[in-house]
């Protein structure tokens, strides 16, 4: 068993000779002069106790033991002073300062030993009181922090999410609510068991931990809908860049899977304080923001915001129907299709089929997709401005009677009206040689699929993916 160590300062010698005798079979002491030797002797070790001259030079042992509490390692170091003073205010001034007891000079060696002794035992009851409180407040908290987990992926559940993202939105605390969901994880259950389910969803979660910055709250809401709240100021620019790297990287680990799910992801994200001051309401933009994902060819993502922009400029036209007949009325020739935003396009799209229904007309579908090459990372804005060079070359590439329209951030679709197949691909070889001029990066490749739009019912169509270098 090891000895209890007892530190005595006391600048009379013939004092600390005497604690020697009376302690030393019993403790192992450590004597020392002034209050200069005991903090250089704390400041590298440690005791289980003190016991302090009040009247010494230089620095009495009030002082001194103010200097001592100030020590991280020996705030909770009982003291005993030693002092000659008997009078009661002497004594009121000890226990006010902080010691546990006094002893009286000259020392009584029974006494001296019967106080020292009952000091170590209160201490030690106390440490040991300290450290059962200690075990059984980790053991709460374990059993807290359980019930606000989520059981398969270790991830917060939402009603501790919505508890930790409100506590940072009312510190002020700005930050960006990601809604993220799975394409088609249905069909992981359902054509590889949910083993493989539950896989899939812990690797997410993996991956979220992976991405995640310090203090970012991520959640599992339930099912394949997870939920990030990302802390911090960040521009639109390195919100996107970081919800392509989760998307990339998410969709690279299902691909690695090997499921035969044509699985994806979709994020939609709203910000605080534009969009929302308190969970419910970034929870709210984000899923409308997701849902327009979904909507709008999935594995991408959205801002509710650019949603919202979006929405209202729509909302002030009023004219869905004459816009509709005025676009499909126009027949004058020369360059400069009509580029429109998905929600119109999808409009015209059901126009034209019900017209093809009724005439017979030749319409042809092409679908561009934008694919970075190997060992390439662009980034979001880099994307953008492929996009919209695309976007030029089939302007300018085209009748103002065709039609096309932005269908993700890395598709687009044109409507190729009056055209049949051999044409279409004169055209799409056009705009791609177009798209050349104009792109120089060479980062991307490009390549179209075409199929003639058919009125319900019949046949199948032909179909044509030709790469771009």
């Amino acid at each position: 068993m090891n000895m209890k160590k007892l530190l005595v300062v006391d600048d009379d010698k013939i004092n600390l000779a005497i604690a020697r005798k009376v302690l030393g079979d019993t403790y192992r002491v450590i004597l020392v002069t002034n209050g200069t030797q005991a903090l250089t002797y704390l400041g590298q070790e440690t005791c289980d106790l003190i016991l302090l001259d009040i009247n010494m030079p230089e620095m009495d042992g009030f002082e001194l033991l103010g200097k001592i509490r100030e020590l991280e390692t020996c705030r909770n170091i009982p003291v005993i002073f030693l002092t000659a003073d008997n009078d009661t205010e002497t004594e009121i001034r000890c226990f006010r300062e902080g010691a546990i007891d006094f002893i009286a000079k000259p020392f009584v060696p029974e006494v001296m030993r019967s106080r020292i002794g009952r000091a170590l035992e209160l201490e030690d009851l106390r440490k040991s009181l300290a450290d059962r409180l200690e075990q059984k407040t980790r053991e709460v908290s374990d059993i807290r922090n359980r019930s606000a987990q989520d059981a398969l992926t270790g991830l917060w559940n939402r009603t501790h999410t919505e508890e930790a993202v409100n506590e940072l939105i009312a510190q002020g605390i700005p930050g960006a609510l990601f809604m993220i969901d799975m394409d088609n994880f249905k069909a992981i259950n359902d054509n590889y068991g949910h083993l493989a389910g539950d896989r899939t969803l812990k690797m997410f979660a993996d991956t979220l931990r992976t991405l995640a910055n310090e203090g970012d709250v991520l959640c599992r809401i339930g099912g394949d809908e997870f939920v990030v709240f990302v802390k911090g100021i960040r521009s639109k620019a390195e919100l996107g860049n970081h919800a392509a790297d989760i998307i990339s990287d998410l969709c690279f680990k299902l691909e690695q899977c090997q499921y035969e799910t044509n699985s994806s992801v979709s994020i939609g994200i709203a910000q605080t304080p534009e969009d929302g001051s308190d969970f419910n309401k970034l929870y709210n933009c984000a899923d409308k923001a997701l849902y327009y994902v979904k909507q709008n060819g999935k594995n991408a993502y959205h801002f509710f915001s650019d949603k919202l922009q979006a929405e209202t400029m729509r909302a002030g036209k009023i004219v869905d129907l004459k816009y509709l007949r005025e676009v499909m009325s126009r027949t004058d020739s020369g360059k400069g299709a009509y580029l429109l935003d998905y929600d119109s396009f999808h409009h015209v799209y059901h126009f034209i089929h019900r017209f093809v229904e009724r005439s017979g007309r030749n319409v042809q579908t092409i679908l561009f997709t934008v694919s970075e090459r190997e060992n390439e990372d662009l980034d979001v804005t880099e994307m953008e401005c492929v996009l919209e060079l695309l976007e030029k070359a089939i302007y300018t590439s085209l009748r103002r009677s065709d039609v096309s329209t932005r269908y993700s951030s890395k598709q687009i679709i044109v409507l190729l009206m009056d055209t049949n197949r051999e044409n279409g691909d004169i055209v799409a070889g056009r705009i791609l040689e177009c798209f050349r001029k104009l792109y120089t990066g060479g980062k991307v490749s490009i390549d179209y699929g075409i199929a003639r739009l058919e009125s319900v019912g019949a046949g199948k169509t032909d179909s044509l993916s030709s790469p771009i270098d």
